[in-house]
This record gives C-alpha cells, structure tokens and sequence, in this order.
C-alpha cells in the first residue's frame, strides 16, 4: 500500500495536483487544484494509486456486489477500481441536473454498491448518486476515493475510504492570503461549463 508521501509523490508528478491561484466551482479560492484526469491519463501512475485504493477498499468494505461511480470525474477510477477487484463497475450520468441510469445500466433489488469517485470535497455528487441508488432499491455500503479534500467537512456520514487526504485551505474573494493576491486566479474546474 502507498504511504501518504509517495501517493502525493505521485499526484505532483503527474500534474494533478497543481499550486496557484484558483477559483474552485463552489466560487471559493485557493492555491491548490486537483485535477485527477491529469493522474488517470497517465495508465503507469494511475495503476500504483488504483492498486494501493483497491487494497483499502478490501480491506474496508469485505463485501459488496456491484461499482457505481458518478460522471464525470469517477468513471475512469470506477472501471479501474472495478477492474482490479473484478467487479462489475457502472455510472450514473446528470439528465436535467438529476443523476440517472442509462446506457442500458441496472441495479438489483438489494445489491450491495460502493460508490467510487476520483475527489471528494464535500460529499454532494456522491450522495446525489447514493439518492438515485436508493431510488432503485440498492444498498449503498459505503464510499471509495482517490482523494479526500474535504476538510472533515464532507456530508457523508457512512463509511469513507481514500487513497490520501489532502488538506486544501480555501478562502473567500475579499478575504484572500498575500500570497493568492499577487497571482492572476484561474477557474479550471468543469462544472459550470
């Protein structure tokens, strides 16, 4: 399993975690952004981080049926995750701002699911699938991630398993650091696009 060092090793090398100025989706600053697309294009990188995630998750969560990841950013880790452990790996997609089912995709009456994303920051895309989950009868027996940046101050309440837990500071627009005003801020994020 990674320690905590060769995992953000990793991160760094591959990009997805960034230092500047940015302004997150949420319209909060910060000097960090982490973008796991950056680490998931990179097959060699991504493999170490899966492998390390997936021993977690054996570890944590002894049995479960099926792999449901919310698109966009947790399709690529879901299928990895899926892969790795030989589990059967689906997602949901936003219709209407709702995730929904689609692509011919189904959940059982009772099938046990874990959730895998590639970040968690506040918990709100996973527990908007978990919701949809329910809605079709599924059991949501916890959640899995590459990254933790929730501060502690994630919404879910149910079992959490990361890869590494990155404390990222954020700071309101009229309330920014020294450092963060003499930097031109970006907004890298996809959300409102």
């Amino acid at each position: 399993m990674l320690s905590y060092k060769e995992s953000l090793k990793i991160l760094k090398e591959t990009n997805a975690l960034l230092e500047g100025h940015f302004v997150l989706s949420s319209g909060l600053h910060s000097d960090k952004y982490v973008q796991c697309a950056q680490l998931l294009s990179k097959p060699s990188k991504a493999k170490e981080i899966c492998l390390s995630l997936a021993e977690k998750i054996n570890e944590n969560f002894k049995s479960f049926d099926l792999i449901v990841s919310p698109a966009m950013g947790g399709v690529v880790i879901g299928y990895e995750i899926g892969r790795i452990l030989g589990k059967e790996t689906i997602f949901a997609e936003r219709v209407n701002g709702k995730f929904e089912l689609r692509r011919g995709f189904k959940i059982q009456k009772n099938q046990k699911i874990l959730i895998v994303e590639d970040v968690i920051t506040t918990g709100k895309s996973s527990l908007e699938c978990a919701d949809m989950i329910n809605n079709h009868h599924g059991n949501v027996i916890g959640y899995a991630c590459i990254i933790d940046r929730s501060n502690d101050k994630s919404l879910i309440k149910k079992d959490f398993v990361s890869q590494i837990k990155i404390e990222i500071p954020t700071y309101n627009k009229n309330d920014l650091p020294d450092h963060l005003k003499k930097l031109n801020p970006t907004k890298p994020g996809s959300r409102n696009l």
